[in-house]
């Protein structure tokens, strides 16, 4: 493996008919390191994480994965866009954790996991099968893997949806607002199976309002404010003492 970053973003601009949703974000998280986006509602977090993971086309900028640029091949120095397919399978390169889970209510959690895999990579079903099984194993759900959606609590079904991720082998894990939906007496479980990515080297990018979670696990914290980063630096050093009023102000209201 080389030492590329695993997300490099440059210049990413994001037009929602004349809103402005991103200004010229430049970002670059390294393999292995925990990104973790803070801000207020509205300010492009949820935005981004879309544009790296393609389920939005950014209007200016690039996106680059593991050194692969996104949505694009470059020849001669023209972008020419990529086909469907090929979009499809970059995609790959990404696993997202939505706020709702996002589950296919009339499979198990176990149908749910390697439904991916089969489909897509065209891995037998059996393979799929004992690897999806551990992939529950990992996040504590062992024992539920023929549990219908409707049979799951909150928590447990966003631990699918983690397991479900993770069965595409993605090089990053992209978690948006991954506990906002949760019971809060269910934020932890869901926060443990993080933990333990975060601790195993996964690339993520996490965005969050949990604080205290970005100071415990985060290598790397930016602070967004209307489609721009606005400070980033090490959670720490920036939750203790932040260098911009704008993210000052910011913590002053939910520390």
């Amino acid at each position: 493996m080389s030492d590329q970053a695993a997300v490099s973003l440059e210049g990413i601009h994001k037009f929602f008919g004349n809103f402005h949703a991103l200004r010229g974000i430049d970002l670059t998280i390294a393999k292995g390191e925990v990104c973790v986006a803070i801000g207020p509602s509205g300010s492009g977090k949820s935005t981004l994480l879309r544009c790296i993971n393609q389920i939005e086309v950014v209007s200016a900028g690039r996106v680059r994965i593991c050194g692969t640029l996104q949505g694009y091949d470059e020849r001669n120095g023209r972008l020419h866009e990529l086909s469907p397919r090929a979009i499809d399978r970059q995609r790959r390169l990404t696993g997202m954790v939505f706020q709702r889970f996002n589950l296919f209510p009339h499979m198990t959690a176990l149908g749910n996991v390697i439904e991916g895999p089969v489909q897509v990579k065209r891995i037998p079903k059996a393979t799929a099968r004992s690897h999806g099984r551990d992939l529950l194993a990992r996040v504590g759900l062992a024992d539920l893997a023929d549990r219908y959606p409707n049979q799951l609590s909150g928590g447990q079904q966003q631990r699918v949806a983690i397991a479900r991720a993770l069965a595409m082998e993605p090089e990053v894990m992209l978690f948006d607002e991954p506990t906002s939906a949760l019971d809060p007496e269910l934020v932890g479980e869901v926060l443990d199976v993080i933990k333990d990515l975060a601790a195993s080297g996964m690339t993520m990018i996490l965005v969050t309002h949990e604080i205290g979670f970005a100071r415990e696990v985060g290598d790397h914290l930016v602070f967004m404010d209307q489609g721009t980063i606005v400070e980033e630096g090490r959670p720490k050093q920036m939750l203790e003492a932040p260098k911009s009023t704008r993210t000052q102000a910011f913590l002053s209201k939910v520390l």
